[in-house]
């Protein structure tokens, strides 16, 4: 083991689930602080038996009646002792670690296109502007066929294959043999990778007059230069008011987070503070420069709202900066360091616990579950078992008089309640099966649309013959939908469809303001920053 190359604090969990789906080709849609010096992987309190488990694998390496491989061998070690820590803690191998990386970045070598295997074809969804795939002259809609010499149209190829066939150094070139309109193209299309730049910010836009608007997937390496560029955007087009959507955002760089919560705030003040049995007490404030340190705000939270995100949360809630909409977020208030080994793998190590301005924990209780491990192949799945109540352990006061309490996530100050037909197992399914994509990309797909993205989103909503189409279509995929649940998820599978029918014509920022125009929480938040006037 040797010094790592970098000291990172951060928050598990980080890859979000959305509905966008496919692969920008070395990032997914669906989706997953600075460098600090090195942390040391040197033995550190050594008892006298510090060396029992390298004596052990000595042992077995040579005295074991097979040959065996010690590198697994050693993964299997470190991997049980790091799993039995806690429910964060976590050891990483090296693909493992540069996914975590790239995601957390933002940052890959590829070519900026976003594909989706329709019919075992791979039809092109979407497109990273003045990206490689642009500039070479790949569209939305084209089928690629064929990439370098390896034909990939008439069977399923698994994504780690497309991965590894276009992946690829920075400045080599690919080869797409291309499909448009129903037709071959001449020559195949050569696009020259690059260094592609994903952002976390899904989305930043005027939801209405006065009102911006903005979703962050993760907290990444570039989202706080992000976000006050998006922030410093909506000012200029007349937004005093902000909804902050944190819905799914599992978490990211700790210090990221709280460089987006000093943007709330005008004067110095505490964020949080970590504390642990061999970290210091350390206190995070602001820096009292935020560019959004005046204004209504509104941050929406729901079950999948953890760690980073729950700290942002947490610090304008306990000051009474912000209005939280939604449902108790994920409760999880344990602060992870990474701990990098020479051979590209890593420990994931939870080293202290973080508390709000006020002093709360929102960490849930957990408890060892180790008798759930009877297989070799699952021992680590359900090894902890977290306590889903929320425990009104002790009660806060802020400076407004709102009372606020520690156990089990960040609770809402204006609850949503919960959908019960978006949580429903049948619309679970539809949704997990990718059905509603392939529909619509099997129907809306053919010809480009004679309307302008602000007619879409005014005019367009499918219409009812296309909905009982794809209730037709399910069942012929297996899923029989009755009468009932037709009408319960009439309304929920038609803002689906013009959602994903936005996207790939008009790109994600449609996509998300066509679900943003039904959904209960952006209500909500609305109803709170522009409430109706009095009537006299």
């Amino acid at each position: 083991m040797q010094k790592g190359t970098g000291r990172n604090i951060f928050v598990a969990a980080t890859y979000a689930a959305t509905l966008l789906l496919g692969l920008i080709l070395g990032q997914n849609y669906i989706d997953q602080q600075g460098n600090n010096p090195g942390s040391s992987l040197v033995p550190i309190g050594l008892s006298d038996n510090s060396y029992k488990i390298q004596q052990a694998l000595d042992l077995i390496t040579r005295s074991y009646m097979d040959s065996l491989d010690l590198d697994s061998l050693q993964n299997g070690a470190i991997n049980h002792i790091v799993s039995h820590l806690d429910p964060y803690s976590s050891y990483l191998q090296p693909n493992d670690t540069q996914v975590q990386n790239e995601v957390l970045e933002g940052t890959f070598e590829g070519i900026g296109l976003e594909y989706f295997n329709l019919n075992d074809t791979l039809l092109v969804v979407g497109i990273i502007t003045n990206g490689p795939a642009e500039k070479a002259g790949v569209k939305v809609g084209d089928r690629i066929f064929q990439i370098d010499s390896v034909q990939v149209t008439g069977k399923s190829v698994a994504r780690k294959v497309v991965e590894r066939l276009i992946r690829g150094k920075k400045g080599t070139g690919v080869k797409l043999q291309i499909i448009r309109d129903g037709r071959f193209l001449d020559a195949a299309i050569t696009v020259i990778r690059d260094q592609i730049q994903v952002s976390s910010i899904d989305v930043s836009y005027m939801i209405r007059p006065t009102v911006g608007y903005i979703k962050i997937r993760r907290f990444g390496l570039k989202t706080a230069e992000d976000f006050k560029a998006a922030i410093l955007d909506l000012k200029k087009q007349g937004a005093n008011n902000l909804i902050l959507d944190l819905r799914d955002n599992g978490g990211g760089y700790f210090h990221i987070a709280i460089r987006v919560a000093n943007e709330f705030f005008h004067d110095k003040k505490l964020l949080v503070y970590t504390d642990g049995a061999h970290e210091q007490r350390k206190e995070y404030f602001s820096e009292g420069n935020g560019s959004f340190a005046e204004g209504k705000l509104v941050v929406l939270i729901n079950e999948s709202t953890a760690s980073a995100s729950e700290i942002l949360s947490g610090a304008v809630q306990d000051w009474d900066r912000a209005t939280i909409v939604g449902r108790r977020s994920f409760g999880k208030g344990i602060v992870q360091e990474q701990f990098d080994f020479a051979d590209g793998s890593r420990i994931n190590l939870s080293i202290s616990r973080y508390y709000t301005p006020l002093g709360r924990s929102i960490q849930k209780k957990y408890t060892a579950n180790w008798s759930n491990m009877i297989e070799h192949a699952t021992m680590y799945k359900g090894l902890w078992a977290l306590d889903t109540t929320f425990a009104h352990a002790q009660v806060y006061e802020t400076t407004e008089g709102r009372q606020l309490f520690s156990g089990g996530g960040i609770n809402p100050d204006v609850p949503v309640s919960l959908d019960s037909n978006a949580i429903s197992l049948l619309y679970q399914e539809i949704v997990r099966s990718s059905y509603l994509e392939q529909f619509v990309y099997e129907r809306f797909t053919t010809h480009l649309p004679a309307y302008s993205i602000e007619n879409f989103l005014q005019g367009y909503h499918l219409p009812q013959q296309e909905y009982d189409m794809f209730i037709q279509y399910l069942a012929t995929k297996g899923i029989v939908v009755n009468e009932r649940k037709r009408k319960d998820l009439l309304e929920l599978i038609q803002t689906d469809i013009e959602a994903i029918v936005g996207r790939y014509y008009f790109g994600r920022e449609a996509y998300f303001k066509v679900k943003n125009r039904t959904d209960d929480f952006v209500e909500k938040a609305l109803e709170i920053l522009l409430p109706d006037p009095p009537i006299l």
